[in-house]
């Protein structure tokens, strides 16, 4: 799925193609692609018309559409496939289309969800003070959001008594890092996936988000991570921080800062890639009945 990158690049192409322009209809092409939108597509397609679309926000991997003077907003998720395309009116339609959504100006493109595996949706939510979608309001601030607490992450690690990997991924203690960028960030720190986070120290959690943040940064000015044709801008454009990826990826081949072959090893239906030597397993402490 796409990480804080991917979505934080769609997101700056949607803002600068689709913000301030008013819908005039909608077309739900596949009713699985606005799912989540209990009322159906009808409603859907019907409550959008007529409403003018603020700036698109992001809060980790998660992009809305907030609609001016509503109180609500539209909640992309892409899933394992979705994008949010601006297209000329008369693109040939892609195979895979599920929303179009026209405007009432003359600028002569449109937006359009497209699915290939229908994973991924559109749905309409009320937003809270902030702004925020009521239904990812308890997904926390992403690391590279201005407003984002590292002591008050460093704090929930200790008192999590998880391991740093699993802590990267659960998006309640920060949100935008899977596990490309989870990868990338343990191994510029040399920290092993399995390392408790009840050993991490303060400065040790602060080089580990500034890791975090170097290293998305550095994907974003790329245009993120594209594998294959489904990771693309709003203009159907790939990112091409895959050739900068130090661990992901890359089992087998010498890590380049030792040259170790680097390993992947199965972990939570994902896989992890790290260097053996630049990050050592953490050693087991033995059960009580076994020390001596």
């Amino acid at each position: 799925m796409p990480e804080l990158p991917e979505v934080e690049v769609v997101r700056r192409g949607l803002e600068r193609w689709v913000a301030q322009r008013t819908v005039a209809e909608v077309a739900v092409l596949h009713p699985r692609a606005v799912r989540r939108h209990l009322a159906g597509p009808d409603d859907f397609a019907r409550r959008l018309a007529g409403h003018r679309v603020g700036t698109p926000s992001r809060r980790g991997k998660y992009l809305w559409l907030p609609l001016a003077d509503s109180g609500q907003a539209i909640l992309a998720h892409l899933g394992m496939s979705g994008q949010l395309l601006v297209q000329p009116r008369e693109a040939a339609t892609e195979k895979h289309l599920r929303v179009r959504v026209r405007f009432a100006d003359e600028d002569g493109t449109e937006l359009r969800f497209v699915d290939q595996r229908t994973f991924g949706g559109l749905s309409l939510h009320d937003t809270g003070p902030e702004g925020l979608p009521d239904v990812i309001a308890h997904i926390a601030r992403d690391p590279l959001d201005p407003l984002f607490d590292d002591e008050g992450f460093h704090q929930a690690l200790r008192r999590k008594r998880t391991t740093v990997k699993r802590a990267l991924l659960d998006q309640s203690l920060i949100s935008g890092v899977g596990n490309i960028y989870a990868d990338e960030a343990l191994w510029r720190a040399r920290l092993h996936y399995e390392r408790p986070t009840a050993t991490l120290t303060r400065p040790r959690t602060a080089e580990l988000l500034g890791h975090i943040r170097d290293v998305m940064t550095d994907a974003l000015a790329v245009g993120g991570t594209s594998f294959d044709s489904l990771y693309v801008n709003v203009n159907g454009e790939s990112g091409y921080f895959d050739r900068s990826l130090d661990a992901y990826g890359r089992e087998g081949l010498p890590c380049r800062r030792c040259a170790t072959p680097i390993r992947r090893r199965p972990w939570m239906n994902r896989s992890s890639h790290y260097c053996p030597t630049c990050q050592p397993a953490p050693r087991l402490r033995p059960a009580a009945n076994d020390r001596i």
